[in-house]
């Protein structure tokens, strides 16, 4: 039986999430966040809590699908160095110089806004995974963002703002999913019906995209990024003095080699490898848990419904570097030997990613130990007027997601308790459902712990604490419409 923490079960990610943002020591804040949390249910036993955050870490490899995602993290690093050291990405900037130079003869001054305008197409169609999309839109668009003084931040917000909102509003993929598994422990008896159904009330995601797409279009920045646009414009420099990218220079500007032509497709077969094998790994781990499909065609939708989002980005990643390997090989760019020793190069570089993803699953199972996403639900559950529980649900899931860092425990919490509350009261199901989604994705697009916004970070070899300041305004601002929104819905509908 679990114990009620109470408030205590707050504070962790909390303080966790505010030593982030003030020292910008983003490690040490998780450590000290799950050191804290472990100390609490330990009755304040410094000792055991201290042994307890040691094994609390250990205990992550406990989960494959932990454990596959640090696995995916590390080995994105030797793809990474395969696809710069191959020219592969000398010659993707060369083609898209090409398409710059052709729009600043036709039109002077949008070449920036094309080059960012592409960059959100690209993290718009890869929907078939959040981790993929981030990755993709910072890698291939870091250098040329580079070349035309684009801040490494804007890049960063970019990536995540394309790829979570779209994974949600698109959910042919591992994310619709989950959340119809969760739809239907719920004894919704066609949950894919009502997730689509809820996509028209889903306004966070929406809104996001539109707040991105406004700010490409109209060159306008609001705060911290404003800042970033102006200090880059004017300087050169791509990041803030002291900034701490979240891969070392090695990874991002590795020295292609010598003698060998610069050709993009060496960095497009690879990442379209990655990226196409996705729903194909999807597939095939859900395709024994299919029952009763009708066609062949209905077969593999459940299983890709079915199928392990964490096992089918790290076959995808796998599969990718073995393509890479093998259309290295033939065009004699490489022997195996330099490639393993890419490999090793590119995974050694990407440790420090993989140990934050480790903390933050850390203190992600730490919060749900001690029940902090429970507590926060229950808490409301009481006094809360049916006509303001979309917002309120929303603005619940929006501090879990913040607090524990990730959506899908979010989804996983919420869901559970915001659907009985919408039956006893008598609210529109799928009004409550898109609230509850919204919710994790805003939460997530807030919080430094989350996975998504660590890859997206990452990806753009932005500081991570940077790219949490630089986003956060166009965050806040499409969830306070939001939560307005929802407002008027509530008073509208019920």
């Amino acid at each position: 039986m679990m114990t009620d923490y109470g408030f205590l079960s707050v504070l962790p990610p909390v303080i966790a999430i505010i030593l982030a943002l003030k020292t910008k020591q983003v490690y040490i804040a998780l450590v000290f966040g799950i050191w804290f949390s472990w100390l609490i249910m330990s009755q304040w036993n410094l000792l055991d809590g201290t042994l307890a955050t040691i094994e609390g870490m250990v205990n992550v490899f406990k989960s494959e699908g932990n454990t596959r995602t640090i696995m995916f993290s590390a080995l994105v690093g030797a793809l990474l160095l395969f696809i710069q050291y191959s020219r592969g990405v000398e010659g993707f900037i060369n083609q898209l110089n090409r398409l710059v130079q052709y729009f600043e003869q036709k039109q002077t001054g949008y070449s920036r806004v094309i080059i960012q305008l592409l960059a959100m197409i690209t993290g718009v169609v890869l929907f078939v995974e959040t981790s993929i999309s981030s990755l993709t839109v910072g890698t291939l668009y870091r250098p040329i963002f580079d070349k035309m003084r684009i801040p490494r931040e804007k890049l960063a917000y970019i990536a995540d703002s394309s790829s979570a909102p779209t994974s949600i509003l698109i959910p042919f993929n591992a994310w619709g999913a989950f959340i119809m598994g969760l739809l239907l422990t719920q004894g919704i008896e066609k949950p894919f019906s009502v997730l689509i159904a809820s996509i028209l009330f889903n306004f966070y995601p929406l809104i996001a995209l539109i707040i991105l797409f406004t700010v490409i279009v109209s060159k306008r920045d609001l705060g911290p990024m404003a800042a970033a646009e102006k200090r880059t414009v004017t300087t050169g420099k791509l990041m803030d003095d002291g900034a701490k990218p979240m891969i070392s220079d090695e990874i991002t500007s590795y020295e292609p080699k010598a003698g060998v032509p610069a050709k993009s497709f060496n960095m497009v077969i690879p990442l379209a490898t990655m990226v196409a094998m996705m729903p194909v790994n999807l597939a095939y781990t859900g395709w024994g848990k299919v029952e009763n499909a009708t066609s062949f065609w209905n077969h593999v939708s459940q299983a890709i419904g079915n199928g392990s989002g964490s096992s089918s980005v790290l076959y995808a990643v796998l599969t990718s570097i073995l393509v890479a390997m093998v259309l290295y090989r033939v065009q004699g760019i490489m022997k195996l030997k330099e490639m393993v020793e890419l490999i090793l190069k590119g995974i050694s570089e990407l440790m420090p990613l993989a140990l934050l993803m480790l903390l933050a699953f850390a203190i992600g199972d730490a919060c749900n130990q001690l029940g902090t996403g429970e507590y926060v639900a229950n808490w409301s559950k009481d006094w809360l007027s049916p006509q303001f529980l979309p917002a309120v649900v929303f603005v619940i899931s929006s501090f879990i997601a913040f607090s524990t860092g990730t959506s899908w425990g979010t989804f996983a919490i919420m869901l559970a308790i915001s659907i009985p509350m919408a039956n006893i009261h008598g609210v529109e199901l799928t009004l409550i459902v898109a609230a509850t989604l919204g919710g994790g994705i805003f939460g997530d697009h807030c919080s430094p712990i989350s996975d998504t916004t660590i890859i997206s970070s990452m990806a753009s070899a932005s500081d991570h604490i940077d790219h949490v300041r630089t986003q956060l305004p166009y965050a806040v601002i499409g969830g306070i419409i939001t939560t307005t929104l929802y407002i008027i819905l509530g008073f509208a509908m019920i």
